[in-house]
């Protein structure tokens, strides 16, 4: 019998992947920390280890070093779960000697368990199917399919049921962080929040729910970057921070069907005269895998808006020919775009006076120079409320 070693430090999670393996024929064992880890390999000898990136006490990063370092390890195969939105860490991770790094939002069990099969191979072989020699009898496809939809339904029922306590804790956690007098404070409160929403990214997951594990796995990737970057904490991002909170408990309540689940479609306008600017919102988008066109001459844009319906637009505030609040102003008068999202783009410095001014008709603000993570994190937002909302 093959042995698994998951290091996952969110029991629920780590508990569903460990039933998913035993019940799959698979010797499975937990360990809530990088640490405890490294101790229980050593004693477990595992055939493969299943480890989560994102752990207290000693990093996924450092604790697949640790593995490489050890000769009885060195060829294990490690099996990482990562968040898309981290791409610095998952860099670190391949780096470091991960095997494979996968998704959370795109491996739910019955993936994680194809991927070990074909990693390690094991599993249960069904006596009742013919074995054909060298490939392993499996149970009938249909049979699978329903037993993991009714799996992951239970799943997700059970997630639901805990969704008003995890709103609850992430509006205490926001508003202790927005109280913070000092910048020893506030890290603490973030990184308490960093925790939570890390672990509604891993439930939300393997749940199926989306939608609420790409806006939790891209907000978590915003405090991981303010946790380590004080500098970057400033009004713009606690903002971002305080929407996404608030967003995430419009999503517990309209993101949980079955039928609303996967990023929609969605097309956006991006306005700015400065190429560098254009570029970087472009790359954030694209983080989210949401596409978009981009001209600098505001006029130009005007035109665009006339001729095509977007989702969501982002309009840089200072441009030669017509201001971001003058385009918005047009922009409102076109049938097409009195109700599209706009996101003003202004500098650090102006954007405190600006979101207590009037916004000509638009419906945001981001500072610049702002981190690709928080314009991904407002993109996201915006689009998925436009999509969710009933059209009025």
């Amino acid at each position: 019998m093959k042995k698994i070693l998951i290091i996952e430090d969110d029991q629920i999670v780590s508990n569903v992947y460990r039933n998913k393996l035993v019940v799959e024929g698979y010797q499975a064992e937990v360990a809530l920390d990088g640490e405890t880890g490294l101790k229980m390999m050593r004693t477990f000898q595992p055939d493969a280890i299943v480890l989560d990136l994102v752990l207290p006490k000693m990093s996924g990063v450092d604790v697949i070093k640790q593995i490489r370092s050890e000769a009885d390890f060195s060829k294990l195969p490690i099996i990482v779960f990562s968040n898309t939105y981290l791409t610095n860490l998952i860099q670190d991770a391949w780096k470091a000697g991960a095997t494979k790094c996968v998704s959370k939002i795109n491996c739910p069990p019955k993936e994680l368990l194809e991927l070990i099969r074909r990693t390690v191979g094991g599993g249960v072989v069904s006596p009742a199917l013919p074995k054909t020699e060298g490939v392993p009898a499996t149970k009938p496809a249909a049979v699978v399919s329903e037993a993991d939809a009714e799996f992951q339904a239970e799943l997700r029922k059970t997630l639901i049921a805990s969704l008003p306590a995890t709103l609850a804790a992430l509006r205490a956690g926001l508003k202790s962080l927005i109280k913070s007098g000092t910048e020893v404070a506030q890290l603490k409160h973030i990184h308490e929040l960093f925790r939570r929403v890390h672990a509604v990214n891993g439930n939300a997951s393997i749940a199926g729910l989306v939608q609420i594990a790409h806006l939790a796995a891209a907000l978590e990737a915003l405090l991981k970057e303010l946790y380590e970057k004080p500098k970057n904490i400033n009004s713009s991002t606690l903002r971002t921070v305080a929407a996404s909170v608030d967003f995430l408990g419009f999503l517990f309540e309209r993101g949980t069907r079955p039928d609303k689940q996967g990023i929609p479609p969605a097309s956006i306008l991006v306005v700015d005269d400065e190429i560098i600017s254009r570029r970087a919102i472009i790359y954030a988008l694209e983080k989210a895998q949401l596409q978009s066109v981009s001209v600098e001459d505001p006029n130009a844009a005007f035109k665009l808006l006339s001729e095509n319906q977007f989702d969501l637009v982002f309009l840089d505030v200072d441009m030669p020919g017509m201001t971001g609040y003058e385009l918005c102003t047009k922009l409102r008068n076109l049938p097409l775009h009195k109700k599209t999202p706009v996101v003003f783009i202004t500098v650090l410095s102006d954007f405190e006076s600006r979101t207590s001014s009037m916004m000509a008709g638009g419906n945001d603000f981001i500072a610049k120079p702002f981190l690709f993570i928080e314009l991904t994190v407002k993109a996201l937002i915006h689009v998925l409320r436009g999509k969710l909302q009933p059209a009025k």
